[in-house]
């Protein structure tokens, strides 16, 4: 192994430098039974290339760079597509060149953070196309993997959508549990006025029209429409924002409705699918012959 690594990027934060140190503690804990006794600590130097093998916008390169800097730091890394870039079939990520051994030990967990944040960031790409055109951005929320946080909301940006609420101290937003523990949505408003920290805007969640005019009433500066149908957000968003009032939607809300509900007037769309139901793309590692 050589000198210890610069990390690149996402990588250099130390929760994700972390992630990637227990990523590789869980696959290379016991060692690599296989490389070494095939290739064998003093096997051959070989260059490998990551490729996608469907088109997808690249996301994780950083962290997959850092994965084999951690693992060999004499690996050297050409990149060929940055993260956020758009890669068709066939596209080459990056390339690799180093002893095989340090190679193949590393590939399965660069590969694991690539194709999920990939995964995350092709998503948000067709998310923020299915609304082009319209006011409405689509935000991702808190239902993320567990330690990925930061991860998965950097690639929900750069797949072109936005990040809501990166934790419960950057924002307030009542949701039902908050309103039933006060009473009330007008309550639970006033309450939040009465002790927010002055930047901060208030949100409120609301299910119905009733709950809607309770909750401008009250003072509130978004609303969060959730689980209406368009029809419904549309009347609902005309009345907020005659009250220069702020519209997020959400629930349920898919490739095929958003569109839709971007027509009705909302402001933000906040879809849980980008991060805890994108699909992890088709990328591979290949040691050239």
């Amino acid at each position: 192994m050589g000198s210890t690594p610069i990390l690149r990027g996402l990588a250099a934060i130390p929760a994700v430098r972390r992630l990637i140190e227990l990523a590789l503690d869980e696959d290379l804990g016991r060692g690599d039974i296989t490389s070494s006794v095939t290739v064998g600590p003093e096997g051959p130097i070989v260059v490998a290339d990551m490729n996608a093998r469907e088109p997808i916008v690249a996301f994780g390169i950083d962290v997959a760079v850092s994965v084999f800097a951690l693992v060999d730091s004499s690996i050297d890394i050409e990149i060929h597509a940055p993260d956020g870039a758009r890669v068709d079939r066939g596209g080459l990520l990056i390339t690799v060149r180093g002893p095989a051994h340090s190679v193949l030990a590393a590939e399965r967990t660069a590969l694991n953070f690539v194709q999920r944040l990939s995964g995350v960031a092709t998503l948000a790409r067709r998310y923020a196309d299915a609304v082009a055109g319209t006011r409405a951005r689509v935000v991702d929320t808190r239902k993320t993997t567990p330690g990925f946080r930061a991860l998965e909301k950097a690639a929900v940006a750069a797949g072109g959508c936005g990040n809501h609420r990166f934790d419960l101290g950057s924002g307030i937003l009542i949701k039902d549990n908050h309103i039933a523990a006060c009473g009330s949505v007008r309550a639970a408003v006033e309450g939040a006025k009465a002790r927010a920290p002055h930047p901060l805007r208030i949100e409120v969640e609301v299910t119905n029209l009733g709950e809607l005019d309770e909750a401008l009433a009250a003072g509130a500066e978004i609303v969060l429409l959730d689980n209406m149908t368009p029809a419904q957000v549309e009347v609902a968003a005309a009345r907020a924002h005659s009250r220069s009032v702020l519209v997020e939607v959400s629930g349920g809300i898919t490739l095929a409705t958003i569109a839709d509900y971007a027509r009705a007037g909302a402001d933000l769309i906040s879809v849980g699918a980008l991060t805890h139901s994108a699909p992890a793309v088709d990328i591979g590692l290949d040691v050239r012959s």
